[in-house]
Formats: structure tokens, C-alpha cells, sequence
């Protein structure tokens, strides 16, 4: 787990002496907003973007949020990984400003995709050099391919925004940002999950410990590095379908050595072991158009992982991580577990639509979503914009 930061930033303000403090209370703040906007366009509003109405929804949480959230993650814990001095201060605001900027750009009718790929190019290029600078300054060889994916997702972002600008089809450059935020979940959760659970369980008692890292998490890595591909380039071929059908298998064996079911008492847990899990579910999904054509399409399989695993992922980190990062308890609270079930909720609503429920089921998916990440906002907004609650002597957790 990422070490706690300094207790204040270069300026001596609390919000910017880590990454995850702007970025994700901003991310949070952005997911909510954009889907509310996007409900508000499935209801007949008439709100106009820089893009096309389900271009700027893709974008805004593929490219807008998920990166947001990468770069409050990767900006911490990079740091802790090699060593060095985290990006604090002034030059963690002109990050967060630049992300930031990229978002408004979104919001502005007429600007077009021309100056939303500048910005959004510039401000992943600044995270990407960053990465890689500080990975490749300290030799931590382990996480240079973290840092590819960063430079991964500047291109789907490119080609997409390139797509959007042409009026030609966007949904292989869709697919393959949603590939490389599976591969993170994959990879910073196949560190985290055992970790975090072998530590809690530590304390428990006598009992099954997750499995040290081995040949099966080897193979698990091979069969994403095959799968995630091969969906991303031909989503409905046999040999897509097998490859998923295959990653599942050996994703769910790695899943099922981590003792997930010793962790139900500790739900900041728990939802780390639920989050991958609903990774494993992805791969069958996707695989569901070509076992069953017609059952399922392929933009709805996907939200298996883009509402499901990276959606889930993504605020069972920003929950423990900001918790560890303010000083706080590892406790999940009342509002914690709140966020928790709405996003639970929000995945079970989006695939029911996709199977056939209808509107209905897609705006309450859409509700429990604004509830999951606007309700992360409320909760933690205080914490991450104040000092390290330890520091006053410590407060509750949120």
C-alpha cells in the first residue's frame, strides 16, 4: 500500500499534498455530474456537448473519470514504489487544472473534439512522463508496464477523439480504453487484494491465508495479455470468445486463492475481492455474444467492466486509499458501506437493462451510480481537503 504522504503540500495546503486528494474528490464530483447529464439526455433534454451525446457519455467516464482516478492513484503511489518525492504543490494543481480544463472543454458546444484531444493529450503525456520518469529513474523494472498502460490509454484516447472527429466508428478505440482499465484492475489488484487480505486476516486468527504469488498468477497475466486484445480487435470471433471464456477460468482460480470468503466482516475488503470478481464476470460476458448471439451486444457485455470492475475498483481504492492518506481509521463506515451498495446496485441495474429490462432499469443504474460517487464526494470531501485527521488528534472515519 501506498506510504502516507507529507502532511501538507509544497504550499503547506492539505489538498495538494497528494495526488489522490484533488483528483479523486474531482473524479468523484465528475462521475456523478456526467451521468446525471447524460440521464438528463436520455430523458429528452436538450444538452448539447462538444461531442455527439453518446460520443461526450463515453468519453466523459472512460476518459474523463477513469483517468482522473489513474492519475490520483499512480501520482501516490508511484512515489512510494520508487522513492521518490511525490508531485506536490503547485505542480500537482497544474495537473489536477489540466484534467480539469479537459473536462469543461467537454461541456462546451461547437468546441468540437480538436481541442478536447489537446488538452486531454496533454494532460496524459504529463502523467505519462511523470510515471515513467519516476519508474525508470528509481529502476523499478516491476512497474514500467504500469506506465505503459498509462501511455496505452493516451492512445485510445486519441484515436477515439480522432474518430469522433471524422464522424467514422469510435467503438475499437471504446474497447480498447476499457481493455487497458481492466489490465489495471488486474494487475494493481492482483497486488493489492491478497495484500490488503493477508494483512487483515493476520490478526484473526488461525485460518486460510491467501496464496503466495505463483505460476497461477503467471498464467492469469498471459491469458489478460491474450484475451483483452483479441477482444478489443474482433469482439465477436470464436477465438475472442475462447480466449475470455479461458481468462475467466484462470482469473477466477487466481481470485479463489486470495480467502475472500474470511473477509466478509470487513467490508474494505470484501469489496476488493467483489471488485475482481466482477473482472472475472467481465470475461464471460464478453463472451456471451458469440455463445449466445442475441442475448447480450457487445457494448452491453461491457459493462460488466466498465460499471462493474472498474467502477467498483475504483471506489474500493479511492475509499481505502483516502482513508490511509487523511489519517483516518481502515473502517468502513456508514456512508463507506452506502457508497458500496449503491454501486453494487448500479451494476446489477445496468446488465439487467442490457438483458432487457429497459429504461427503467437504465436510469435507476444511472441513480445508483450519481449515489455511489456523488455520495464518496460528500463523504470525503472534508477529509481530503483538511489536515491529516491525525494530526488533530484523529476523527472518525467517513
Amino acid at each position: 500500500m501506498p506510504r502516507p504522504a507529507p502532511r501538507g503540500g509544497a504550499a503547506g495546503i492539505a489538498v495538494l499534498s497528494v495526488g489522490l486528494r484533488p483528483f479523486f474528490l474531482g473524479a468523484a464530483v465528475w462521475a456523478a455530474l456526467a451521468m446525471a447529464l447524460w440521464l438528463a439526455v436520455l430523458g429528452g433534454a436538450p444538452v448539447r456537448f462538444a461531442l455527439d451525446p453518446l460520443a461526450w457519455h463515453v468519453h466523459a467516464l472512460l476518459f474523463g473519470f477513469a483517468p482522473g482516478v489513474v492519475a490520483g492513484f499512480l501520482l501516490t503511489a508511484a512515489a512510494a514504489w520508487t522513492g521518490r518525492r511525490p508531485l506536490t504543490g503547485p505542480a500537482l494543481l497544474a495537473m489536477f487544472v489540466l484534467w480539469s480544463v479537459g473536462r469543461a472543454i467537454s461541456l462546451v458546444p461547437g468546441l468540437g473534439p480538436t481541442w478536447l484531444a489537446l488538452v486531454d493529450g496533454a494532460f496524459l503525456v504529463a502523467l505519462g512522463a511523470w510515471v515513467t520518469h519516476a519508474v525508470v529513474a528509481a529502476r523499478n523494472w516491476r512497474n514500467l508496464g504500469v506506465a505503459a498502460l498509462v501511455w496505452s490509454l493516451l492512445a485510445a484516447d486519441l484515436v477515439f477523439l480522432l474518430g469522433a472527429s471524422l464522424g467514422v466508428d469510435r467503438s475499437s478505440a471504446a474497447r480498447a480504453g476499457i481493455a487497458v482499465l481492466v489490465a489495471l484492475v488486474l494487475v494493481i489488484g492482483g497486488r493489492v487484494v491478497p495484500a490488503f487480505t493477508r494483512n487483515w486476516l493476520a490478526s484473526r486468527g488461525p485460518g486460510r491465508m491467501p496464496a503466495p504469488a505463483g505460476g497461477v498468477d503467471r498464467l492469469a497475466a498471459g491469458a489478460a495479455a491474450l484475451a483483452l486484445p483479441a477482444w478489443v480487435v474482433a469482439p465477436q470471433s470464436a477465438p475472442s470468445a475462447a480466449l475470455a471464456l479461458a481468462a475467466a477460468v484462470i482469473h477466477g482460480l487466481r481470485l479463489a486463492r486470495w480467502a475472500g470468503e474470511r473477509t466478509v466482516a470487513n467490508p474494505l475488503v470484501l469489496v476488493l475481492h467483489v471488485a475482481y470478481g466482477l473482472a472475472v464476470v467481465g470475461f464471460l460476458l464478453v463472451a456471451v455474444p458469440v455463445i449466445a448471439p442475441g442475448a447480450l451486444g457487445v457494448t452491453g457485455a461491457a459493462h460488466g467492466w466498465t460499471v462493474g470492475a472498474i467502477g467498483t475498483m475504483t471506489l474500493a481504492m479511492m475509499t481505502r486509499a483516502s482513508l490511509g492518506h487523511t489519517g483516518r481509521a481502515l473502517a468502513a463506515g456508514a456512508a463507506t458501506r452506502l457508497v458500496y451498495l449503491a454501486i453494487l446496485v448500479a451494476v446489477s441495474a445496468r446488465l439487467a437493462a442490457d438483458l432487457g429490462l429497459g429504461q427503467t432499469a437504465l436510469v435507476a443504474a444511472g441513480s445508483a451510480w450519481i449515489a455511489a460517487y456523488g455520495g464518496f464526494a460528500a463523504a470525503y470531501a472534508g477529509p481530503l481537503v483538511r489536515p491529516r485527521a491525525d494530526a488533530r488528534g484523529g476523527a472518525p472515519a467517513a
